[in-house]
């Protein structure tokens, strides 16, 4: 499909891959035909308020989302930073809607966080595939490579995705030169375009599990899916949101055009669109957890990690 939007949507686009902008920080996308959060983003008023993937957006202000593109109800959420946002939303295990009041702010996503758990595990958080992401990940993957660390927990929880030339970097660190990451393709009879992996491999011997969960999206799902294809690593978590669209961004005089021209398939052939990746190991999070402020997802990827 093609949608045409105005010359400030084209900046929207590309602020969101820089990782800076005025708004309360969540990526959202319509899913069986409902507008809902794809992911809140570390550190943010979305995040701070307690929305989650998979909530459903009923209402910005006073508009119902029914009938709203992606693109029309982000420019209702974003906003000049000290301005208030209500939106109306339903969780599943919701009886009725509620309503959160957010103030925006500026938005400043990170790429990255590293951490090192019991000695030789590495944790790696990725936030985003933004422009800065893949210096970010060399410098964290030279820390590993001179730290103790024997092994890689990947946390691509909550990602949304960027660019996927940042994807496919990042996935040369952990696959042999030439090893697919995704394929492009474009419909039947079209030949399909293969993104391999260019990088150093120097990743390759670390054992490493993934942690996938609804907010895991678009660039997360590519290199989940080329990991888990090409080494058979093992994913941890919920199934993620797939977002498994290729979408080209047209300039015009008179604004720019959107468009979605193909679909990314896994090294293996896997449609990710509206399918998204299943966990090999499935661990939810719990109401109480969340308020307990305990993360079994993690706790299994660290279980898993230590038996291999």
């Amino acid at each position: 499909y093609t949608v045409f939007f105005p010359p400030e949507d084209a900046k929207r686009f590309e602020e969101d891959v820089k990782g800076v902008f005025e708004g309360i920080g969540m990526e959202i996308g319509i899913r069986k035909d409902q507008l809902q959060v794809i992911a809140p983003l570390e550190g943010t008023p979305a995040q701070r308020a307690g929305l989650r993937s998979g909530d459903k957006i009923l209402k910005i202000g006073d508009t119902l989302t029914t009938d709203l593109t992606v693109d029309e109800a982000v420019n209702l959420i974003r906003g000049p930073k000290g301005t208030e946002v209500v939106l109306t939303i339903f969780r599943e295990e919701w009886e009725t809607s509620k309503e959160f009041r957010l103030i925006r702010e500026i938005i400043e996503v990170p790429s990255l966080k590293l951490e090192f758990k019991d000695d030789n595990i590495a944790y790696i958080r990725l936030y985003q595939f933004s422009e800065k992401a893949s210096f970010d990940f060399s410098k964290a993957a030279i820390e590993i490579l001179e730290s103790p660390a024997q092994k890689i927990i990947l946390d691509l929880r909550n990602n949304p995705g960027g660019y996927l030339e940042v994807a496919q970097d990042i996935a040369g660190w952990f696959l042999d030169r030439e090893e697919i990451v995704t394929i492009e393709d474009f419909g039947e009879g079209k030949e399909q375009k293969l993104y391999k992996a260019q990088g150093n491999a120097k990743l390759l011997s670390y054992p490493i599990v993934i942690l996938i969960n609804k907010g895991s999206a678009s660039g997360s799902e590519i290199l989940a899916g080329a990991l888990r294809d090409n080494r058979g690593i093992k994913l941890i978590g919920e199934t993620s949101f797939g977002k498994g669209s290729v979408q080209e961004l047209e300039k015009l005089k008179e604004g720019s055009l959107k468009i979605t021209i193909a679909h990314w398939l896994t090294p293996k052939g896997e449609l990710i669109a509206d399918k998204g990746l299943e966990p090999d190991i499935k661990v939810e999070i719990t109401d109480e957890d969340y308020k307990e402020g305990k993360d079994p997802q993690l706790d299994k990827a660290i279980e898993i990690i230590k038996s291999l």
